[in-house]
C-alpha cells in the first residue's frame, strides 16, 4: 500500500502571496534566510499582509544556505519564547527546510535533533502551531515535501529529516519571487526540479500518480527554464518553473528518489558545493547508471521524443552554463583532485547509507558509488 500526501491547500500564480490575509490567529513568525527577501520587499509585503489580519508578527531570519543544527535550536528557542500559532515561511529550500525543524521541536521541546533523524518516531504535530510555506526559488520544492535538510556542520554531514507530520498547512507558490533569482540560481535550483522528477520516475516507490505529476514536470523544465534563464522577467516561464518545481516536489514526496540526491547529499556536505549544482553534474551519470535495471528512462524518452536523456541533459546544463565535472566547478575546493579523492571513500560509505538509497532502481554499494563520483568528477560517460 502507498501513501500520496500533499498540502492542504496549495495556492498558486500571481500575487498569491495575498493570501497570507485569509490566515486566522494571533501571532505568526516569520522564518527567513538572507537580506533577498527584505531587498526586494516580499518580507515587508508579508508582514503588512498578516499585520493587516491582526497578527503581532515576529521575523527569524539568518538562516543560512545549508540550515545547521546550531540555527535550529536558535529558531527553536525564539518560537518557545514568542509563543507563534503560525510559522510563515519565506525563501528558499533553507528557511523552510529549517523552520519545519524548528518548528517540531517548539512543539515538542524535550526531542533532540537526533530522535527526529528516525521518522517512525516522529512526534503529532499542529498543538500550537500551523506553517505556511513560500518558495522564492523554482527547485527545493520543499513548501510542498515531508522532508527537511539540515546540516551538522561538524561532521560536514547532511541529514534529510522525514515525517508527514512537516508537510507545511500550506503552499503559496507566487510566481513573483522567482523573478528576481540571480540567473545562476535560477539554473541550479531548475536542475533541482529535473533530478526531483527524474528520479521519482525511476524509483521504486513510483506509481501512476507520481508518474504523472513528475513526467509533465520534466516536459515543464526542458521548455521553460531556458526561457526562465535567458528572461528573468518572463512571469509566463517563471509561473511554469515554479508550478513544475512544486509537481516534482509531490511525486517525490511520495515516490522517493535515488542516489543522485544521495551522492549531492554528501558531496555538498563536505564540499559545500550547492545541492542542484551538485545535482545537475550527477544527474546524467547517474541517469546512465540506472537505465541497465529500469525501463523508465526509454519511457522518459519516449514521452520527450529524444533518443538519449542522458544527453538531453548535458546539453540543457550547457544552455544553463552549469559544468558537465565536479573536477570543472569553482568555488568549492573540488578543483584539487588530491582533495577530492581523500574524500571519495568516506562520501561514498556515507551515500551508501543515505535514505535515498533505498529506492535506487539498480543495486549500489560503496565502491559502485566511488566509481559514479568518479565518472562525475572527470566527467566520462558510465557505459556498463
Amino acid at each position: 500500500m502507498q501513501n500520496f500526501k500533499i498540502p492542504g491547500d496549495i495556492v498558486f500564480g500571481e500575487n498569491a502571496l495575498s493570501h497570507l490575509t485569509t490566515l486566522k490567529g494571533n501571532k505568526a513568525m516569520i522564518v527567513t534566510g538572507g537580506s533577498s527577501m527584505k531587498k526586494f520587499g516580499f518580507l515587508d509585503q508579508a508582514r503588512k499582509y498578516l499585520e493587516d489580519s491582526d497578527f503581532t508578527v515576529e521575523i527569524f531570519d539568518g538562516v543560512e544556505e545549508n540550515p545547521s543544527v546550531e540555527t535550529i535550536l536558535k529558531g527553536k528557542e525564539a518560537m518557545l519564547q514568542f509563543e507563534p500559532d503560525w510559522i510563515i515561511a519565506i525563501g528558499g529550500g533553507s528557511p523552510m527546510d529549517a523552520a519545519k525543524i524548528m518548528w517540531a521541536m517548539y512543539e515538542h521541546p524535550e526531542v533532540t535533533f537526533e530522535y527526529l533523524g528516525y521518522g517512525e518516531n516522529f512526534p503529532k504535530l499542529r498543538n500550537k502551531a500551523r506553517l505556511v510555506c513560500i518558495p522564492s526559488t523554482s527547485g527545493t520544492a520543499s513548501e510542498i515535501t515531508s522532508t527537511g535538510v539540515v546540516t551538522d556542520t561538524k561532521n560536514h554531514v547532511k541529514y534529510p529529516i522525514s515525517s508527514p507530520e512537516i508537510v507545511p498547512d500550506i503552499a503559496i507558490i507566487d510566481p513573483i519571487l522567482p523573478s528576481k533569482m540571480p540567473k545562476h540560481i535560477t539554473a541550479n535550483t531548475g536542475m533541482d526540479v529535473l533530478t526531483h522528477a527524474s528520479e521519482a520516475i525511476t524509483s521504486t516507490g513510483a506509481s501512476d500518480y507520481t508518474d504523472a505529476l513528475a513526467i509533465q514536470a520534466i516536459k515543464l523544465v526542458f521548455k521553460y527554464l531556458p526561457i526562465a534563464y535567458n528572461e528573468p522577467d518572463n512571469i509566463e516561464a517563471r509561473e511554469k518553473m515554479h508550478n513544475a518545481s512544486a509537481m516534482a516536489g509531490m511525486a517525490f514526496a511520495s515516490a522517493s528518489l535515488g542516489i543522485s540526491h544521495s551522492l549531492a547529499h554528501k558531496i555538498g556536505g563536505m564540499f559545500g558545493i550547492t545541492h542542484g549544482l551538485a545535482n545537475a553534474i550527477l544527474l546524467p551519470y547517474v541517469t546512465q547508471f540506472n537505465r541497465k535495471s529500469t525501463d523508465k528512462v526509454d519511457w522518459i524518452e519516449r514521452e520527450l521524443g529524444i533518443e538519449d536523456f542522458p544527453n538531453a541533459i548535458k546539453e540543457l546544463n550547457k544552455k544553463l552554463n552549469i559544468p558537465l565535472s565536479f573536477k570543472d566547478t569553482e568555488g568549492f575546493g573540488l578543483e584539487d583532485n588530491k582533495k577530492f579523492y581523500e574524500e571519495l571513500k568516506n562520501m561514498s560509505v556515507n551515500a551508501q547509507d543515505d535514505p535515498c538509497t533505498l529506492t535506487n532502481p539498480r543495486e549500489t554499494n560503496p565502491e559502485i558509488l566511488a566509481l559514479i563520483y568518479e565518472h562525475a568528477y572527470k566527467g566520462e560517460d558510465i557505459t556498463k
